[in-house]
């Protein structure tokens, strides 16, 4: 994987470990030379152990914020743009392409979309076609129990099967010991990662000295 990759953070909420996290991936990523974007994540799914259900004190200002939503109501997602001030939407349901058009009709071109796909074989690849031009990027995460956040990796060789033409995310149990697996990973749609549950002291509760070790084992 190439260093000119966006780095998620996902399923924030404590308003002091979003200011240590943006801290941190500003000083470590979000430098001309690396080429990182970073994104942090904020879930809206009130099934989710990481669910906001209400408005942190701090929310970050050096990071893109990307509001998680599963089969929530379009006026539901217009709400939370307008309240978080959101710059990117990831759906992680059944939504459809006509409700995603539609969605993006109402909340505007300078929101980006980010569709979830949860991956197995490389069968589950043929899903993504119909989501092909109607949203900015995938991501894949893996199959789980729940939606997401299952800690559990997918069989990333499967990937190799993918050969849409949106650019994704790769999610799904990257954890602290994986920096060397991200490095070596290589597919030319592979635009970034997703971190969640495997570096949490608690859900919704990130160990900083964790993702510190992290991303500078992914730096060149």
């Amino acid at each position: 994987m190439t260093h000119d990759r966006f780095i998620k953070v996902c399923g924030m909420r404590d308003a002091s470990n979003i200011r240590a996290v943006e801290h941190l991936l500003d000083s470590s990523l979000h430098q001309e030379r690396l080429g990182r974007v970073p994104l942090m994540g904020f879930i809206f799914w009130p099934k989710s152990s990481r669910c906001v259900s209400e408005r942190p004190a701090y929310l970050p200002t050096l990071c893109k914020r990307v509001g998680v939503f599963v089969d929530a109501s379009i006026e539901e997602i217009r709400q939370k743009v307008q309240e978080y001030d959101l710059n990117i939407i990831q759906l992680h349901g059944s939504e459809s392409p006509a409700s995603i058009r539609q969605l993006r009709s109402v909340c505007g071109d300078s929101i980006a979309t980010i569709k979830a796909f949860n991956i197995a074989t490389a069968d589950d690849f043929a899903q993504t076609e119909a989501y092909e031009g109607i949203v900015d990027y995938f991501l894949f995460d893996t199959k789980g129990k729940s939606v997401g956040g299952n800690g559990e990796k997918f069989n990333w060789s499967v990937l190799a099967s993918y050969t849409g033409n949106t650019p994704f995310l790769l999610s799904g149990g990257i954890g602290p010991d994986d920096a060397e697996l991200v490095k070596a990973f290589q597919h030319p749609k592979c635009l970034g990662i997703d971190l969640n549950s495997r570096f949490e002291i608690a859900p919704a509760l990130k160990d900083v000295a964790a993702l510190r070790r992290f991303l500078t084992l992914l730096t060149p």
